[in-house]
């Protein structure tokens, strides 16, 4: 089986705790290469994560004749710019979400993409790709629980440190782009739909001016999905689905850990069913879901047009509260 090479863009902690580690394991996808202004850094990371090459910026990982796909994890005000360059290199790309800073930042990514069909280029949202959400989304489709009219999700971490990027003014920092995506994203993912209005309030700490609390309601025509995320409270996460004859209960929605099965209930017909399925990783899902979709030249499994749309709810929620009104999307 064909394998892709890929070069990472940046020493990030994630990539290193989550993303190579995963690649590891994949069938159609290998990490080639890695990049990082610090050169030594790169290549204590490499030598500890078993990457066979070391660039010492990310102009000549892009220029690497022998990598086919790049993997962007920079900071959010990076994504789209980079990804730019990346296309324009001839390299496939999987940016880390959010794709961009907002929906203006992200269309100039769709734009550039246009102009270069050839390449691949999608958003990081793994937890779609994963079987506990593929699972969730034909359960609703079925109408196992009814025509569904609610979603309430819930996702927070603790984390007030002040060198951590996602507590950065200017660069992307805050909690509604960091996590909030993931509840804009799965509502317009089971509802099939987007969101008609908005109404949000976020909370901004005035240590590091970014948003540490973020509520809202997206209203889907009738139907309502109703979310709160946190970057200053504990760890937590959870999904309900509701509809009209029974719900949808996912246990770790997110980041379930991939040498555990994941769990969701289903509430059905008077009876609760607990559904296990076999443990795994949804980022070596993503590589190799993503690879065989430039191997076999065939759709990403997430478009970017679906991306820019997240960005716009995103966007209407800081307007929202801003105005303290509903927003229209």
């Amino acid at each position: 089986m064909r394998r892709l090479k890929w070069g990472v863009l940046s020493t990030s902690r994630f990539a290193q705790q989550k993303v190579i580690p995963a690649m590891r394991h994949c069938q159609h996808a290998e990490v080639a290469a890695i990049a990082s202004r610090d050169e030594q850094k790169a290549r204590a990371v490499a030598d500890q994560l078993g990457i066979p090459t070391v660039h010492r910026s990310y102009e000549d990982l892009l220029a690497d004749p022998s990598i086919d796909v790049i993997y962007n994890p920079l900071p959010n005000h990076l994504h789209v710019p980079l990804s730019i360059r990346a296309i324009e290199a001839g390299k496939h790309v999987l940016c880390e979400k959010p794709i961009g800073l907002d929906a203006a930042d992200a269309r100039r990514l769709l734009e550039v993409s246009r102009l270069h069909p050839e390449i691949k280029v999608m958003e990081a949202f793994m937890y779609r790709l994963h079987p506990q959400w593929q699972l969730a989304h034909r359960l609703v489709g079925e109408g196992r629980i009814g025509e569904v009219g609610a979603i309430q999700s819930y996702f927070s971490y603790f984390n007030d440190d002040p060198t951590n990027v996602r507590n950065v003014e200017g660069i992307g920092g805050g909690g509604l782009l960091d996590i909030g995506c993931y509840c804009i994203s799965l509502s317009r993912f089971l509802f099939n739909a987007e969101p008609r209005r908005v109404v949000g309030l976020v909370e901004v700490d005035p240590r590091f001016n970014v948003d540490r609390l973020a509520s809202a309601i997206l209203d889907f025509g009738g139907r309502h999905s109703v979310f709160s995320v946190s970057t200053r409270l504990t760890l937590c996460q959870r999904v309900n689905v509701i509809g009209v004859t029974g719900r949808i209960e996912i246990d770790i929605p997110f980041n379930q850990p991939p040498d555990q099965p994941a769990r969701i209930w289903c509430h059905a017909d008077g009876q609760t069913e607990e559904i296990l399925l076999d443990p795994c990783n949804q980022y070596t899902v993503q590589a190799d879901l993503f690879s065989l979709a430039v191997i076999e030249n065939r759709p990403v499994p997430t478009p970017l047009e679906d991306a820019i749309a997240n960005m716009r709810v995103i966007d209407a929620v800081f307007a929202s509260s801003h105005a303290g009104s509903w927003v229209e999307v």
